[in-house]
């Protein structure tokens, strides 16, 4: 009676370690579901692939990006799933100077860029300055800045070839001239501007309502809303519902040599970037000037 009866008892323990299939795919799915609603409607990881916002974003900055600033709309929804349509949720307008995450008019394909005009703005620019409602936007010029030299920022084919240094402590640096620029509202950060290039003069146009106009920092070679004409470009103002986001932070940066050896995944973290915030600073001003 004793075998038979643990032999009953190791049947029934067999039968109570089968997996339930169905509720172990269910949880997987409602914990899918709960990361891409997080990810479309709180925040989301975006990659720094070009150099169109240096010098205050390298080619391997990982950020986060927020998608509730300007409220939700087609834009929000991850890997761009939904139709493009013209509503929007709880939206309101950025500010002057805050980092954007416009998608292309044409294309599924995310832009990262600064917001220097607002809805009903006149923006034009002369020899790389921003006029804005007539008046010029200040520009001081800053000392050079000194950019990791390293695989992902290389110092050449963008003008900087001439900018390649030591640092105090001997290390190979790109030396790059910068400019600070200060918008109405006193947001203040620094761009690049050095060359003499086709986008520094742009005609004055009046943005549209429920659009706004945005820039790189990196002004020799961004294509953003200046790009009229060129598919790469955002061609002209971008609709508020084209916006998918507000860049926050830094959370690290890599330099490119990021390998399969774990090692490296340490090694190759650049000092000194994770955690700085996206927002600009703010100086005091005068009033905004009446569009």
């Amino acid at each position: 009676m004793t075998t038979d009866a643990t032999a009953v008892n190791k049947k029934s323990d067999k039968s109570d370690e089968k997996v339930d299939w169905i509720a172990e795919i269910r949880g997987l799915a409602l914990m899918l579901l709960a990361v891409f609603a997080f990810h479309s409607f709180i925040a989301k990881p975006f990659y720094i692939p070009s150099e169109s916002m240096m010098p205050n974003l390298l080619v391997g900055d990982r950020l986060v990006v927020s998608k509730y600033p300007y409220g939700w709309n087609w834009s929000s929804i991850s890997f761009h799933l939904a139709p493009r349509e013209d509503w929007r949720i709880a939206g309101s307008t950025p500010e002057y100077g805050d980092i954007v995450i416009p998608v292309h008019p044409q294309r599924d394909e995310d832009y990262i860029k600064r917001v220097v005009a607002l809805p009903g703005d006149r923006i034009a620019v002369q020899n790389g300055q921003i006029v804005l409602n007539g008046s010029p936007v200040e520009q001081k010029v800053e000392p050079a800045i000194a950019l990791p030299l390293d695989a992902n920022s290389r110092c050449d084919g963008f003008g900087f070839d001439d900018f390649r240094a030591e640092n105090a402590a001997g290390e190979r640096v790109c030396r790059v001239p910068v400019l600070r620029e200060t918008l109405p509202n006193g947001a203040t950060y620094l761009v690049i501007d050095h060359q003499n290039q086709e986008l520094d003069n742009f005609a004055e146009i009046t943005v549209p309502e429920g659009h706004v106009f945005t820039m790189g920092d990196n002004r020799d070679h961004s294509a953003d809303s200046r790009e009229l004409n060129h598919p790469r470009g955002l061609l002209g103002p971008i609709p508020l519902e084209n916006i998918g986001g507000r860049a926050e932070f830094i959370t690290f940066s890599l330099d490119g040599t990021t390998s399969l050896n774990p090692i490296s995944w340490w090694t190759s973290l650049r000092e000194g970037r994770a955690w700085s915030t996206l927002r600009p600073a703010i100086v005091e001003r005068n009033p905004v000037p009446e569009r």
